[in-house]
């Protein structure tokens, strides 16, 4: 099924029934992406039309499940865009020289877990970084992603070159073993790293961060729902603490006096404001 037009009425009660019926904040995002999702789904089970496929998902739990799963974004790797987490690197580096503090991190949208157990990584790999001085929460919508985020198992025909992905780091087999199809992260790396569920647009941070990384989240939603998210990703942030997002996003017009870039091609800013934002 492929569709250029998304504005029928089918579809507006389709997803009128996924937001009140299956609590996802299908308004928070893009129409094409939704409808990307879903006719993918209705192609699966063989259905046609919006209406059609609206009455086999009021019965049918499975296809609910499945359904989420696949509207739930959860693209993610290690280390995705080195020389990304090479920058961050300096960040922690610097966080961590400044008073004997906590450095407290946020990995909000962390899906699966891996750019949370990364930034534990880069945390246990710097000689400049004490780890025990890290504490770092990922948060996301979905609590069945974070059960396996807590896990801390990766199966290797759901993760590209898992080898690759962990170049940045000076000796990756300190942080990942594998065993045979599974690659499990270390209790060492796990120990600094905790996941609650928080909904980006609908609540307010869970604290004040050092750090926050938000990354490849934003091309998904729509602009009223980008708002509200950096809202929230803003007012997290302690008065000299940094922000990252992914490198193909952008900081809304209306926020951009919050955040000063930093490296502005890597996508990462420093609190402009001095304290919290409103």
């Amino acid at each position: 099924m492929s569709r250029t037009e998304v504005s029928d009425d089918g579809f507006r009660r389709l997803l009128g029934h996924i937001e009140e019926s299956l609590s996802f904040a299908t308004s928070s995002y893009n129409d094409a992406y939704l409808d990307r999702r879903i006719s993918a789904r209705m192609r699966r089970r063989g259905v046609d039309g919006y209406d059609a496929y609206r009455s086999l998902l009021v019965d049918d739990s499975e296809e609910q499940r499945a359904l989420l799963n696949s509207l739930s974004v959860n693209v993610t790797s290690f280390f995705r865009n080195p020389e990304v987490w090479e920058a961050l690197r300096e960040v922690l580096a610097e966080l961590a020289g400044n008073g004997s503090g906590r450095v407290r991190v946020w990995s909000a949208a962390c899906s699966d877990g891996r750019e949370a157990y990364s930034l534990s990584m880069l945390a246990h790999d710097d000689d400049r970084i004490d780890p025990n001085r890290v504490s770092i929460l990922g948060t996301d919508i979905k609590p069945e992603i974070l059960d396996a985020a807590r896990a801390g198992e990766y199966h290797a025909s759901e993760t590209n070159d898992v080898a690759a992905q962990l170049e940045p780091l000076s000796g990756n087999d300190r942080y990942v073993e594998r065993d045979g199809d599974v690659y499990r992260v270390s209790e060492d790396v796990k120990s600094i790293v905790s996941f609650r569920r928080h909904d980006l647009v609908q609540e307010r941070p869970p604290d004040t961060f050092d750090l926050v990384v938000c990354r490849n989240l934003f091309i998904y939603i729509n602009s009223e729902a980008k708002q509200a998210i950096f809202d929230t990703l803003g007012s997290a942030l302690s008065p000299d603490g940094y922000l990252t997002i992914g490198m193909t996003e952008t900081v809304p017009p209306s926020c951009r006096d919050w955040f000063e870039p930093v490296e502005k091609r890597l996508r990462i800013y420093r609190n402009a404001t001095g304290s919290p934002t409103p």
